[in-house]
């Protein structure tokens, strides 16, 4: 009788240092998660977005030149100086505008403005204008020039030109190549001089540069650019521990300096050593309480407080991708769906001073579902 109530005893503590022992990973499955309807993404959607970059496709003013000038001579209207990337209020709102135009055909070829889009993308996007855009890259004086945020975002619309199975895709990707060219020509040529990375919320972030040219790189076959873009993103991150989420956003981010560097990294590092890296950096992503909340917008007329709208959009395309490839992170898709639907459900009808940009922040976000 008092060995059956000894060993009874024992049970009971190996149970209860079990039950304390165990990680709040491998408990998640156990834990309810609240349900967040998923953002849907159909034709009805896909033809609200359309207008958001139609409507400022070729839009001249207002516009924004981010431009260095060398003589009088550069004081030029904004479509001579860029004749296919020159609505949308600045250079790389135009890019990542063709770019939104261009998927949103691609993936409802049954769209009602498919064809008009076809009919623009003709119309501006010829071998003669992009030769002028390259030129402009071509000056010494505009090395610098959209660094590294316009690259990526043009990189980002060759390889959906290139992988569109439609007979205008070839010949439009063949007249941009030119300009796709030079792009990766300034990546190959600044990567080595960049001893440290840009960790801010904004265009110059260094990892979200790094990881749309990454994708590129896979989709071209660009090897060269491919292992420099792994090999520094290993320098700048790979010793890197608790990134401090709980500092951001800052006012105006419109990117997540700690979800960005995660994204690159979840791209250059074998899973293994990924999930090692990611348990180290972001512990809190293991948890379902994960302390990420959408950020609130309080002006969405003011072109810089509504970055914040793209911040909940880029928070939810970083988690999505990361959920779909690592199933022990898929609840993570709740807090991406959180994010998605406070932003989404003002995007259609927003002010020209988010509506110029953040369409394509939301495509991209909801394509990673």
């Amino acid at each position: 009788m008092k060995l059956s109530i000894l060993l009874l005893l024992l049970g009971l503590v190996t149970s209860c240092q079990q039950q304390q022992t165990t990680s709040p990973r491998e408990d998640i499955n156990s834990q309810p998660i609240l349900q967040e309807p998923a953002p849907v993404f159909g034709l009805d959607q896909a033809s609200q977005l359309i207008e958001l970059p139609l409507a400022c496709f070729e839009k001249p003013y207002p516009y924004k030149l981010g431009q260095v000038l060398e003589s009088a001579a550069d004081l030029k209207e904004p479509r001579e100086l860029h004749p296919v990337f020159y609505g949308c209020f600045d250079w790389h709102s135009a890019v990542h505008g063709y770019w939104s135009m261009v998927v949103l055909v691609k993936h409802f070829p049954n769209l009602p403005r498919a064809a008009r889009v076809k009919e623009l993308l003709v119309k501006n996007l010829t071998a003669e204008n992009i030769l002028i855009e390259r030129a402009y890259f071509e000056k010494e004086i505009n090395k610098p020039f959209e660094r590294m945020y316009g690259w990526a975002w043009l990189l980002k619309l060759d390889e959906e030109l290139t992988t569109w199975e439609d007979p205008l895709a070839e010949s439009l990707a063949a007249n941009l190549q030119p300009l796709t060219d030079i792009i990766v020509q300034r990546y190959k040529e600044f990567l080595p001089l960049l001893v440290y990375p840009v960790r801010v919320g904004e265009h110059t972030n260094t990892a979200f540069g790094l990881s749309f040219a990454y994708d590129y790189a896979l989709t071209s076959g660009d090897v060269e650019l491919q292992q420099l873009i792994a090999e520094h993103a290993r320098k700048f991150y790979k010793a890197d521990t608790q990134c401090p989420i709980s500092w951001e956003p800052s006012g105006y981010d419109f990117l997540s300096p700690c979800l960005e560097e995660m994204n690159i990294m979840r791209r250059v590092l074998p899973a293994e050593e990924f999930t090692s890296w990611l348990s180290e950096f972001m512990p809190q992503l293991q948890q379902l309480n994960t302390g990420l909340e959408p950020v609130q917008v309080s002006d969405r007329t003011d072109g810089k407080l509504v970055h914040l709208d793209g911040l909940n959009f880029s928070r939810a395309w970083s988690l999505y991708a990361l959920a779909k490839q690592y199933p022990q992170y898929h609840h993570l898709q709740q807090v991406a769906h959180q994010h998605m639907n406070y932003s989404l459900a003002n995007l259609i009808d927003d002010s020209y001073e988010g509506g110029h940009w953040l369409g394509s922040f939301a495509i991209y976000a909801l394509l990673q579902q």
